[in-house]
């Protein structure tokens, strides 16, 4: 089985912008890009994710080597939705769309993304339930999905699965779990905060 793993990245790394308050923009900036390390460090140590990308205008200093899925513009849903499109062209069994700010997800949280059985979606929540932080898809069954990333995108991306007609399974775990938006989950991206300081 063949199976990549998407990263979308912004234009800048310079956001998180509702975390002003706790953090100055250089901070703010160093934990973006350590994340998004961290992520793809992640993603490329998981044993049955076969390739990594990044998608957006810049891989943002990381290796020149790591592949770059250009987007269109429009946003996140479209730029996924594009990516989708490129990747179920190809020779792909599945393909794993990873937020880039999940500072202590892990390899083997990823590897069970990557794992689902033939023909079911996967989807990792975020801490509320409410957001989606990961989500696997089985190709060519769900060439066709469609993407709701916002707000409460987990219950609209599982709606997404039925009208499909694909079985789905929910992945509860920390690491996938804890992104970073407000200044009450930087505790969950300590370490780094540490190691960028």
């Amino acid at each position: 089985m063949t199976c990549w793993a998407v990263i979308p990245v912004k234009a800048s790394l310079e956001s998180k912008s509702r975390l002003a308050n706790a953090l100055d923009t250089d901070a703010r900036r160093l934990l973006v890009r350590s994340m998004l390390e961290h992520v793809v460090d992640a993603a490329t140590q998981a044993a049955n994710i076969s390739k990594v990308c990044l998608l957006g205008p810049s891989r943002h200093g990381l290796s020149e080597d790591l592949p770059l899925l250009s987007e269109p513009g429009g946003g996140l849903n479209a730029a996924v939705q594009s990516a989708l499109e490129h990747i179920a062209g190809q020779d792909v069994d599945r393909v794993v769309f990873i937020a880039a700010d999940l500072p202590t997800v892990t390899a083997s949280e990823l590897e069970l993304l990557a794992a689902a059985p033939e023909g079911e979606i996967a989807i990792a929540p975020d801490r509320h339930e409410t957001g989606t932080n990961a989500l696997s898809l089985p190709l060519p069954a769900a060439a066709s999905f469609c993407f709701a990333f916002g707000p409460d995108s987990f219950a609209l991306h599982r709606a997404e699965a039925q009208r499909l007609g694909l079985p789905m399974e929910t992945i509860l775990s920390h690491g996938l779990a804890r992104d970073i938006d407000e200044p009450t989950d930087l505790p969950d991206a300590a370490e780094l905060l540490k190691r960028s300081g």
